[in-house]
C-alpha cells in the first residue's frame, strides 16, 4: 500500500489493556478507511464463579471479522494461553496466515490434537533474530527472557516508524533455558530510532528487579533435600524452565521426578522434541510410583491454581487410582495465584493440610518468580529504547497507571494511555485515540462460544442466586383447570419460616392466579401463562425474600 497524505499507523488492544489476560492486539497502517492489519497473539481469560458453567472467556472479535480481508498476518509471541489460548476457537473465522517460535507451533498442534474437531492452521515458523515481512510491516523477533521457552518481543517497522511491542517479557541473567534478552540488539534499535513501546505494565508497581530463574533453582533443591517423604511440586504446565528446574533440584537431590497432569506431560513432550529436556534422568511412570520410597520422589504436577479436575485437587481429594499423598510429605506451590482463582485454591490446601502434608508457597521461601519485569527492568528498557512514545499495557488500571508514571518520570516524552477498544494513532502527529473499536467478551461453553445471552450464562447465573420453578397447567375444552396444576421447585427452600412447603405455597399461588381470571378470557393462553408467573415469583418474595426464574407452561385439551 502506498504511502498517502492521510496513511496512519494505529495500535488497537481488543484485550489484554485494563485487564490481566486474554490479549489481542492489531496494528494498522494506512488511511482511515482502508488499513492493513496485523494482530499479536490471541490469547484467553479464565471464567470465575460468576460465570457459571463457562470454560473460557475469549475476546470479541468483531471488529477482528470485519476487517479480516485486510489481515495479513497474526503473529504470537509466546505459548501462554493468555497469548495463544484463543487460536484455535478464533482462527476458523479470519484465516490469516500465523507466525509463530517452533515452541509455540509445537504446543498448539498437541493442543489441536487434543481436542474435538480443532482446526489444522497452517503456521510459519519464525525464531528470534528473524525477520520477515506481513504487508506494509515489517517484523523482527527480538529475544527476551520469560517463563515459558521462546518468548519474543516484536519490532514493527513501517515509513512511519518502529514500534517494539514487548509481549511479556523481563530481565534474567541466568535463566534456565534459552538465550537471556537481546540487550545488544534493543540497544541497536534505539540507537535508529524507536518511536513507540508497547510495554508490558504487570509489575510495574513493584520496585527492584526480579529474582532470577536459577535462584528459584537452587531454593528449590535446598528445600528438596531437607524434605523428608514425598515432594509435590505444582506449576504452570507451560514453564518448562521451571519444570527443569525442578528436574534438576530433584536429581541433584538423589531424587527421581514423577510428571503428572496432561497438560505438563504434553507441554514436556513438545519440549522434549525440541531439546529443552536434554541430560535429564529419565521421568518415572504412574506405575513404578508405588514401588519407589518415599523420600526418592518427586511429583511435579498441574493444579496451581485449584482447577477441580487438575492432578493436586484430585490428590487432595484422594481420586486418583495410582498416585496419593501422605502425612508428611510436602507439597510446593511454585507460581502465583491468577486473581479470581484464590478460594480454589485455598481449598485445596485446605484438604492438604487436613490430610497433614506440609505446605510451602512463596510466601514461606524463593519457590517461584515471575516472568515479567519490576520498574528497575522497565527503567532499565526505556535507557535501551529510549522511545518517542511509550504506551502502557498488559494490565489492569492500577498496573497501566504506574507505569505511565515511572515512563514519565523517566523522561519519555509522550505518554499515551489507551483501553480495549481504543484506537490509538501512533504517527504521524501526537499520539491520541482517534476511535473506538466495538470490544466485548465471548465464552467458550462445551463445544460452543458466544456471548452471555447466547451460551446461557446470564440465565444461568440468574439460576445459581435464586433457583428455578416450573408450572404445568391444564385447562379442558371449557377452560376449566383439569387435574392440578404441577408444581416443581429447583433450588429454593423446602420450608418457609412457618413450616409450610413452598411448593404447596406456590401451588396455591398458581391457583388462586387461574380462579381469578374469569373463564371467557382463559382462551388467551399467554395471559393464563403471565398471571401464573407473576403470582408465584411475588409468592416466593413474599415467603422468601427472593423471586426465583418461574416457567409456566399452559395447554389445553382438544
Amino acid at each position: 500500500m502506498p504511502r498517502t497524505h492521510n496513511t496512519q499507523l494505529v495500535f488497537l488492544p481488543l484485550g489484554g489493556v485494563g485487564e490481566i489476560g486474554m490479549n489481542l492486539a492489531m496494528y494498522g497502517y494506512g488511511p482511515e478507511d482502508n488499513r492493513e492489519w496485523i494482530v499479536v497473539d490471541m490469547g484467553v481469560s479464565f471464567a470465575g464463579p460468576e460465570h457459571p458453567g463457562a470454560d473460557l472467556i475469549l475476546p470479541d472479535i468483531r471488529f477482528l471479522e470485519a476487517e479480516k480481508h485486510n489481515v495479513r498476518a497474526i503473529i504470537i509471541t509466546h505459548a501462554h494461553e493468555d497469548h495463544y489460548g484463543a487460536l484455535l476457537d478464533l482462527w476458523p473465522r479470519i484465516k490469516a496466515p500465523v507466525y509463530a517460535t517452533p515452541f509455540t507451533a509445537g504446543l498448539l498442534e498437541a493442543k489441536r490434537q487434543g481436542e474435538y474437531n480443532a482446526p489444522e492452521i497452517p503456521v510459519t515458523i519464525y525464531k528470534a533474530g528473524e525477520t520477515f515481512e506481513a504487508g506494509p510491516f515489517k517484523i523482527e523477533a527480538l529475544a527476551v527472557t520469560h517463563s515459558i521457552p521462546e518468548p519474543v518481543s516484536l519490532a514493527i517497522t513501517t515509513d512511519l516508524g518502529t514500534v517494539i511491542h514487548t509481549g511479556d517479557w523481563k530481565i534474567d541473567p541466568e535463566p534456565t533455558l534459552g538465550p537471556l534478552i537481546d540487550e545488544a540488539r534493543f540497544r541497536a534499535l534505539g540507537d535508529a530510532g524507536v518511536l513507540a513501546l508497547i510495554c508490558d505494565s504487570t509489575n510495574a508497581l513493584r520496585e527492584g528487579e526480579s529474582p532470577s530463574e536459577r535462584e528459584v533453582s537452587n531454593s528449590l533443591r535446598e528445600l528438596i533435600e531437607k524434605a523428608r517423604g514425598r515432594v509435590a511440586i505444582t506449576t504452570f504446565s507451560s514453564n518448562v524452565g521451571r519444570i527443569r528446574s525442578i528436574a534438576e533440584a530433584a536429581r541433584d537431590a538423589g531424587r527421581q521426578v514423577l510428571i503428572v497432569g496432561r497438560s505438563m506431560k504434553r507441554a514436556i513432550s513438545v519440549a522434549t522434541e525440541l531439546g529443552y529436556m536434554e541430560g535429564l534422568p529419565e521421568f518415572l511412570s504412574e506405575e513404578d510410583y508405588g514401588y519407589i520410597p518415599r523420600e526418592n520422589v518427586v511429583m511435579i504436577l498441574t493444579g496451581s491454581q485449584g482447577e477441580s479436575r487438575a492432578a493436586l485437587a484430585k490428590l487432595s481429594r484422594d481420586e486418583m487410582r495410582s498416585l496419593a499423598l501422605t502425612a508428611g510429605d510436602t507439597v510446593i506451590y511454585s507460581s502465583r495465584a491468577i486473581p479470581g482463582n484464590e478460594k480454589a485454591i485455598i481449598e485445596t490446601k485446605n484438604r492438604l493440610i487436613e490430610q497433614g502434608i506440609k505446605i510451602i508457597t512463596d510466601e514461606d521461601g524463593l519457590v517461584h518468580v515471575s516472568g515479567h519485569p519490576r520498574r528497575n527492568e522497565l527503567r532499565q528498557m526505556y535507557k535501551w529504547v529510549r522511545p518517542q512514545i511509550l504506551v502502557p499495557v498488559h494490565g489492569e488500571a492500577a498496573h497501566l497507571v504506574g507505569q505511565a508514571s515511572l515512563g514519565a518520570m523517566e523522561g519519555i516524552g509522550q505518554i499515551a494511555q489507551v483501553r480495549d477498544g481504543g484506537i490509538l494513532k501512533l504517527a504521524p502527529g501526537e499520539a491520541k485515540v482517534i476511535d473506538e473499536a466495538p470490544i466485548g467478551r465471548l465464552f467458550k461453553d462445551g463445544k460452543l462460544i458466544g456471548d452471555e445471552d447466547e451460551v446461557g450464562i446470564t440465565e444461568r447465573r440468574k439460576l445459581a442466586y435464586v433457583g428455578h420453578v416450573a408450572v404445568s397447567v391444564l385447562l379442558d375444552n371449557n377452560l376449566k383447570i383439569e387435574g392440578e396444576p404441577d408444581v416443581v421447585a429447583f433450588g429454593l427452600p423446602e420450608e418457609d419460616g412457618q413450616g409450610d412447603l413452598i411448593e404447596d405455597i406456590l401451588y396455591d399461588a398458581a391457583m388462586s392466579a387461574i380462579e381469578s381470571i374469569p373463564r371467557a378470557r382463559r382462551k388467551d393462553l399467554g395471559l393464563v401463562q403471565e398471571s401464573v408467573r407473576r403470582a408465584v415469583r411475588a409468592s416466593a418474595n413474599e415467603v422468601w425474600g427472593k423471586k426465583p426464574v418461574v416457567t409456566v407452561f399452559v395447554n389445553r385439551t382438544r
